[in-house]
């Protein structure tokens, strides 16, 4: 049977490529071989490579077929990430498992209850702002990190005071930054280094702030079923209180594992997300300022939903999300039989993922790809296999409508309130930070002025 071609330099080498420059080795790939290509790279099985697809007919064909037509999307495939998240993650069940899990957690997600947290990530926002030192350079992204850790807590864990909080909050940013950079993200795709020799191992270290951070969530989570959480509207209360078609909720196992898949998928994408959202904005003078002229017409102090339903703020979040998307690649599918895609014919079991940053930069989808142009947004709609940000089919990301509304509004309270000048005197690049793409700079700022207090937005 006819595989998509692929890399024939040696397995190793390919794995440091990805590793090191995953963009460099995406953009070659797709040069020599097109809309599908093998990646030894990534795949344990000599015989059956993953493929990459980024051709939007491929990704319909995989992303609306996967639920066990010819694609099936196992949650063992994620192991990587086993080790952070837990096994009783959502992004690590399959099939019955998934489903229940999905249930259980998708009504915190979406409706009226999104909307109590708006005040929440505005109110930290303007927060963590203002206690940034004037006409000093600071790097975007953690303050950034500071903003979405905070709301994370405060929204998702219930926590905003207290011994618990003081402790946990430092402790989930040192678990973050435990694969801040590309040589520290290796100890994913390593094994051998994946060995606890204590403090002087970085998986040593990693592994002693997850038991501290293990032992303060399942605390929290104890704690909380013994008390009365009918009237708490955050994501862990309703957590608590979900139960599935017998009646039954989850376990504290299940709770604990989605309140860190939570925290890494919520906390961390959405720091990056916005850190480049701010670059852009600044390196475009005239996109920043069609932006603020558009909060400008919503007057002194718009509500929540009338920011979040802008249309330019909403292409300015589409286009930052599509140049450089922070997720790389969906979640692997597996062919569940023998499937024609894109003139090849794939054996059963073979991996595969739709490619988001290869998707996102077709010439024949995007004009001028490398261009930065919220308007394309405005201009036509594209489909769910021609623009993915989060993903698409059987594994979309759960958290994509909070992840979407956090993201405007922390935009909207920011430039409303700051004049902000970019401090970067090169254009930055992305690099890998764990799986996921991140400014490599963090996007150096510094705040020029605090504009009038009733334009707070």
């Amino acid at each position: 049977m006819s595989l998509p071609p692929g890399s024939k330099a040696p397995r190793s080498l390919q794995l440091v490529k990805w590793i090191l420059d995953p963009m460099g080795y995406m953009n070659e790939a797709a040069r020599q071989y097109g809309d599908i290509f093998a990646v030894p790279a990534i795949s344990r099985d000599s015989e059956r490579p993953a493929i990459f697809v980024s051709h939007p007919e491929g990704l319909q064909h995989l992303l609306s077929r996967d639920r066990g037509q010819d694609f099936t999307a196992p949650g063992e495939m994620n192991s990587i990430l086993e080790p952070i998240v837990g096994d009783r993650s959502l992004i690590l069940l399959s099939d019955r498992a998934h489903q229940r899990q999905r249930k259980l957690l998708m009504p915190p997600f979406h409706g009226d209850r999104m909307k109590t947290y708006g005040d929440t990530i505005r109110e930290i926002s303007d927060r963590v702002m203002a206690t940034l030192p004037h006409n000093r350079v600071f790097k975007m992204r953690s303050v950034m990190q500071n903003i979405t850790l905070q709301v994370i807590m405060q929204a998702v864990f219930g926590l905003e005071s207290g011994e618990r909080y003081r402790e946990l909050k430092p402790l989930l940013t040192q678990l973050t930054e435990f694969t801040s950079t590309p040589l520290n993200s290796s100890v994913l795709f390593f094994n051998f280094l994946q060995k606890d020799w204590g403090k002087w191992s970085p998986w040593g270290r990693m592994m002693a702030t997850k038991k501290r951070i293990d032992e303060l969530l399942y605390a929290e989570i104890r704690e909380r079923r013994q008390q009365d959480c009918g009237d708490r509207q955050d994501i862990l209360s309703l957590m608590l209180r979900a139960q599935d078609e017998h009646g039954e909720g989850m376990s504290d196992r299940e709770l604990h594992d989605e309140l860190v898949t939570l925290l890494f998928a919520g906390h961390e994408t959405t720091a990056s997300a916005l850190a480049w959202a701010f670059y852009w904005l600044h390196q475009n003078p005239a996109i920043s300022a069609k932006l603020l002229a558009e909060l400008r017409e919503l007057g002194p102090n718009p509500d929540s939903l009338s920011l979040y339903k802008l249309p330019y703020l909403t292409a300015v979040c589409s286009e930052t999300l599509r140049i450089y998307p922070v997720g790389m690649l969906t979640f692997f599918r597996q062919t569940t039989q023998t499937v024609d895609l894109m003139g090849y014919h794939l054996p059963p079991l073979m991996p595969i993922a739709a490619c988001i940053y290869l998707a996102h930069r077709r010439p024949e989808t995007y004009p001028n790809p490398e261009q930065f142009r919220p308007e394309r947004f405005l201009e036509r709609d594209f489909s769910p296999y021609e623009f993915l940000p989060f993903g698409a089919g059987a594994r979309r990301c759960i958290g994509s409508a909070l992840a979407l509304y956090e993201m405007k509004l922390v935009l909207a309270t920011v430039l409303s309130r700051y004049s902000l000048a970019l401090c970067e005197k090169r254009p930055v690049q992305p690099q890998r930070r764990g799986v996921t793409l991140t400014p490599a700079t963090g996007v150096r700022m510094k705040i020029t002025e605090v504009k009038a207090k009733q334009a707070i937005a």
